[in-house]
């Protein structure tokens, strides 16, 4: 397959085809990719095209490279149906906000009372969000152990399931309760407010063998900023 200069970077085109192939079918979930030599071939272009354009794939959760395995295709659905609707730091980014987050500690619990029926330790991974450096959002993440994740703050000031994709996770999807309670002394101590109902976000997020990856709890300081959802049709 010959492609042309002038319809854009090669790289995104063979990105744009590849990503085709596995929406399609072609290339099945928990398969293997075609190697790097037998596309360099197929599309004449260098190895150095299709490696970024793999890598690009990657970033976007399609696949995942794997040393001496190759790389694989995974179940993109539950990103697809998030991509659908506008995630809300997306939103407020968009809308001229400035958004930042620091790690305010990780460390190895015994499982949450909503999680009892559970076995094993989680990490327990707790951020805060700021506004227009303002506080707004805490989150407490809890993520079994049995995944190895880094003990590094830093490592978590990006995206969480990108580092989880990074273990070998494959996602299929996100259940979300929203509701109004009262938090924690220490919620509202990281926000720096007296005790006031807050809106509360659960969420439960599931890989493919519909095992929990991920239970996380989110309060929002929403007196400085409603929750919006922006879904496009």
């Amino acid at each position: 397959m010959k492609l042309v200069k002038k319809k854009g970077p090669l790289y995104a085109q063979v990105k744009e085809i590849l990503k085709e192939r596995i929406q399609d079918g072609i290339y099945p979930v928990r398969t293997l990719m075609p190697s790097e030599s037998f596309l360099e071939e197929e599309f004449q272009v260098s190895k150095i095209t299709v490696r970024k354009a793999m890598e690009q794939l990657a970033q976007e959760g399609y696949v995942q490279k794997q040393s001496g395995v190759g790389t694989t295709v995974l179940d993109n659905r539950a990103f697809i149906k998030l991509s659908t609707g506008q995630p809300f730091s997306a939103y407020l980014k968009q809308e001229g906000k400035q958004i930042k987050k620091d790690v305010i500690g990780i460390t190895v619990v015994e499982p949450p009372l909503e999680l009892a029926h559970m076995k094993g330790q989680f990490r327990r991974i707790q951020r805060l969000y700021y506004l227009d450096n303002k506080p707004y959002i805490v989150f407490v993440h809890y993520i079994p152990v049995s995944f190895t994740l880094p003990d590094v703050a830093a490592e978590y000031e990006g995206s969480l399931y990108t580092l989880l994709r990074g273990v070998g996770v494959s996602f299929n999807r996100f259940q979300d309760t929203f509701g109004v309670g009262i938090a924690s002394e220490d919620v509202y101590s990281s926000l720096g407010i007296n005790e006031t109902p807050l809106l509360k976000r659960t969420r439960h997020t599931y890989d493919l063998d519909e095992q929990l990856v991920e239970y996380s709890i989110a309060y929002y300081h929403t007196e400085m900023q409603e929750y919006v959802m922006d879904l496009h049709l």
